[in-house]
């Protein structure tokens, strides 16, 4: 049976119970297996306790302290007790200066101080009690994230101007750089949004024209790698030139924020949309557009489409391809049946093979096919071949070679290119 003998407005800094007629500090910390908090506790004495609810930086300071304790407890472990106690004269009952030596030797967490107030500098230079001279009960997380990212920078050498801080916090990028990008003008200093904003107008001016398509031999909502690293270093380039001086992480967080948001207007078209700005460049030089086709995975896998669908033959094989493609699932085939020709994607080598029948099998004999193999750039390039395949069939595809009919001589270009 347990009784709260002080508490403070702020729920989580430690409280004093009384526990089968002991004082003991109480203190939430980590988690266990399942990912309930822990609570510790350990026995203090009547001068800990008046010290306690008398002085809010002695109280944090203890916090800050114990708090290592409890995470080399883990998930399961015991809190060290004797430990613990130790602490309990030397932070509460300590001179100043003492206290300030102390925390020189041992290890304390000093984000949640930071959270509650103290002077970051006087921190950094060791004073810890002067620092909690601004403590406050309410906690301020934002603070301590905001601590610890600028600590991250540092450690990478990446010092931050006004500027580049104020484009960090347009795009929602101080705190976390892995954050999904957005514009969030109201989160900076007036005095300089428009400057952050010419600085975005350059990125946008960079990429103009520029798209992200979709890749679905990733998925059916991935982007294609290529577009995005295409696109950012355009942004990149015109920002760097445009606005010299801009440090790293400002400049990537401009283009981040490109093409996060080209990437989304491209998931939300539709798949006809992306397939038809591939299909511009078709050039079809062949027989006429297919109006009957079969698609199959390497898993044995078939998908129908005819002409006068609902939908067009790249937009259904495309996503035939984004549900099927997985890392065992990555030869995909397109088949004309009556016109006997085909395409064969190898999506694990980035490669394609276009095959035609040269003569049907009669009498029991098999029928006789010509294979060609060519090497694809990216999804871009599948796109471009199944679009053309789709146009002209085979023959359409003369124009997107070279085809090699001989596999030894295609594997040779294939190791000089991954060579590369």
């Amino acid at each position: 049976m347990s009784d709260i003998v002080f508490t403070r407005r702020s729920g989580w800094i430690p409280n004093v119970i009384r526990e089968d007629g002991e004082l003991k500090l109480m203190l939430g910390a980590g988690a266990d297996a399942n990912h309930d908090p822990r609570t510790f506790t350990f026995p203090i004495g009547e001068a800990h306790l008046a010290v306690i609810q008398e002085d809010l930086a002695r109280h944090l300071l203890l916090w800050s302290a114990v708090l290592p304790l409890c995470d080399a407890a883990g998930t399961r472990g015991s809190l060290d007790e004797n430990a613990a106690v130790a602490l309990l004269d030397p932070i509460l009952l300590s001179a100043p200066a003492d206290v300030d030596a102390l925390f020189q030797r041992i290890p304390w967490d000093r984000g949640r101080l930071i959270a509650h107030g103290a002077g970051i500098d006087l921190l950094e230079h060791g004073q810890v009690c002067a620092a909690l001279r601004t403590a406050t009960e309410t906690s301020d997380g934002r603070r301590a994230q905001e601590y610890r990212a600028n600590r991250r920078r540092a450690e990478r050498g990446n010092a931050l101007g006004p500027l580049d801080a104020a484009i960090l916090r347009y795009t929602g990028q101080y705190l976390h750089g892995s954050t999904l990008p957005k514009r969030t003008p109201d989160a900076v200093d007036t005095a300089l949004l428009p400057e952050v904003v010419r600085v975005v107008a350059t990125a946008e001016q960079a990429c103009a024209g520029m798209r992200i398509g979709r890749d679905p031999r990733r998925g059916k909502r991935a982007t294609d790698r290529r577009d995005w690293e295409r696109m950012a270093a355009a942004v990149e380039t015109a920002v760097r030139r445009a606005h010299a001086g801009l440090a790293d992480d400002a400049v990537r967080s401009v283009s981040f924020l490109m093409c996060s948001e080209a990437a989304d207007r491209s998931k939300g078209a539709p798949l006809e949309d992306d397939e038809e700005a591939a299909g511009d460049h078709a050039d079809a030089g062949g027989r006429a557009r297919k109006t009957a086709l079969s698609f199959t995975d390497d898993k044995g896998v078939e998908k129908k489409w005819r002409q006068g669908g609902p939908r067009s033959a790249t937009a259904e094989f495309w996503e035939f391809v984004g549900d099927r493609s997985a890392s065992d699932n990555e030869v995909f085939t397109i088949e004309d049946e009556e016109m006997g020709e085909g395409v064969q994607l190898h999506f694990y080598a980035d490669s394609i093979a276009r095959v035609t029948t040269v003569r049907e099998g009669r009498g029991g004999a098999e029928p006789e096919y010509r294979v060609e193999y060519s090497l694809v750039d990216g999804m871009g390039g599948y796109r471009k071949l199944v679009s053309t395949f789709v146009l002209g069939g085979c023959a359409a595809l003369d124009r997107h070679g070279p085809w090699m009919p001989d596999v030894a001589e295609f594997e040779r270009a294939r190791r000089r290119r991954d060579a590369k």
